[in-house]
């Protein structure tokens, strides 16, 4: 049985903010999001008491939170940090497998130091992160990827959960549907149309009722439902594409509605690409009407594509051609692939066609 732990920075760029400059400490703090059609990327936990969270439109949070303070994001520091943060995972095991800057898993039943307990390796890497970055993390600790990374997320800010192979089905089945990682904001509310507010609800679901409701995602629900996740911590997996999709609880019907959408996927999708080191060469726009077809736009260039504003000059350009959507959205989506890592990339491009 393995030793999962899972790292989670707490309010990541926030706190890095708020760390470098005394000002902003005890503060409602958000980064990025700067512009009129901006998106959060981190806020701090005062901003959250207000309701502002990461990936909502600056529009939004100004009017949930009018104090709050909006911060560019500075990514070489973030990066400097999260550096310093993985360095002290591979002193106690080579099989750490990134999500981002700000979290990672770590597979640590056979480690370095050869200790036994990893709620104890998990206390010391906090610990450790505390005292050389004076930041704190939260860690969830079980027997699979998917219990740990609920877990780390139980008790934030500096939390530590540990949930035991003994504890694992009573812990699931009480968990909000709306808390389980890889459901999102829509699917919760369709599970929830269907009766399915916790773990036991779900559980109760056959692998064949929720494929008709979900398609090939159903078979991941049925799983962890039941507290079953093989997959292994995979510290050299590298990503094929970076990506951002949104699901509409309305239809979008006309190019003004749909605009402001691409302008907060290509966002995220671009916070991503900074936040990996990454670039692609093909931008794939994703559409999916309101009857569920699916339409895919694609886009291939001999420059990289990593900025904001290109992302979005491109995705726009996808939308219009070679024609604008005749029928209306339910979901749209950005996607960039052909990736290379590194700083040292081939030429941003400067310009989409």
């Amino acid at each position: 049985m393995r030793k999962i732990i899972h790292v989670d920075m707490d309010a990541f760029f926030a706190s890095v903010e708020q760390r470098d400059n005394p000002v902003l400490r005890g503060k409602p703090v958000a980064v990025g999001g700067t512009k009129a059609r901006g998106v959060v990327a981190a806020a701090s936990y005062e901003a959250r008491q207000f309701g502002v969270y990461s990936a909502m439109p600056t529009v939004t949070a100004l009017r949930k939170c009018p104090t709050l303070i909006m911060v560019p994001s500075r990514f070489e520091v973030y990066k400097q940090v999260s550096r310093l943060i993985r360095e002290i995972f591979l002193r106690y095991t080579n099989l750490v497998e990134p999500l981002s800057l700000d979290e990672a898993y770590l597979d640590v039943t056979e480690n370095k130091l050869g200790l036994k307990s990893a709620m104890f390796i998990a206390k010391r890497i906090k610990h450790e992160i505390l005292q050389e970055t004076q930041l704190t993390a939260s860690a969830g600790v079980s027997f699979n990827k998917f219990l740990a990374k609920v877990a780390s997320g139980k008790n934030k800010p500096d939390g530590l959960t540990v949930v035991l192979p003994e504890e694992a089905e009573a812990f699931v089945e009480a968990l909000p549907i709306e808390k389980f990682y890889g459901i999102g904001d829509v699917t919760a509310a369709k599970m929830k149309q269907l009766g399915i507010h916790t773990g036991a609800d779900l559980k109760v679901r056959s692998e064949a009722d929720l494929r008709r409701h979900f398609g090939k995602s159903g078979s991941y629900f049925y799983q962890i439902a039941r507290a079953q996740d093989e997959r292994p911590v995979e510290p050299n997996r590298i990503r094929k594409s970076i990506g951002s999709e949104r699901t509409f609880f309305e239809d979008l019907d006309t190019e003004e509605q749909m605009l402001p959408q691409l302008q907060r996927l290509a966002e995220e999708v671009a916070y991503d690409l900074h936040r990996l080191e990454a670039s692609g060469k093909t931008v794939t726009l994703k559409l999916k009407y309101h009857d569920f077809t699916l339409n895919t736009r694609s886009k291939t260039f001999f420059s990289s594509v990593r900025d904001e504003e290109v992302l979005l000059d491109i995705a726009t350009e996808l939308l219009r051609t070679p024609f604008f959507p005749s029928k209306p959205i339910r979901l749209l989506g950005i996607t960039v692939s052909n990736l290379s890592y590194g700083k040292h990339q081939s030429g941003q491009l400067s310009f989409p066609f």
